[in-house]
């Protein structure tokens, strides 16, 4: 199973732009920072992750308020077809508090 379910800061976002077969699509920047408890020690834990959305989600994503906290869910691709690196597909995000 492959999905990732995170909350974070809406950090960046690119401008909505639309593939060859017309599906829009909006790129963006996650920030998360949390306390996680690993092998029974507390640990702090802060990362970016390139995400992006697609079809009737991007235009939600692109209407979202920049530095706003969302509960994002979504699954892990590939970049592209030859790239090692992945991206967060989101599908679905809520606000959070």
């Amino acid at each position: 199973m492959n999905q990732l379910q995170v909350v974070a800061l809406l950090a960046e976002r690119d401008v909505l732009r639309y593939t060859p077969a017309g599906i829009p699509i909006v790129t963006a920047r996650l920030q998360h920072q949390s306390e996680q408890v690993e092998a029974g020690i507390k640990r702090q834990v802060e990362f970016d992750i390139a995400a992006m959305a697609a079809g009737e989600i991007s235009g939600r994503l692109n209407r979202a308020a920049l530095g706003g906290t969302f509960r994002f869910t979504g699954f892990l691709a590939r970049r592209n077809r030859n790239s090692k690196s992945v991206v967060f597909h989101i599908v679905d995000f809520d606000l959070v508090g």
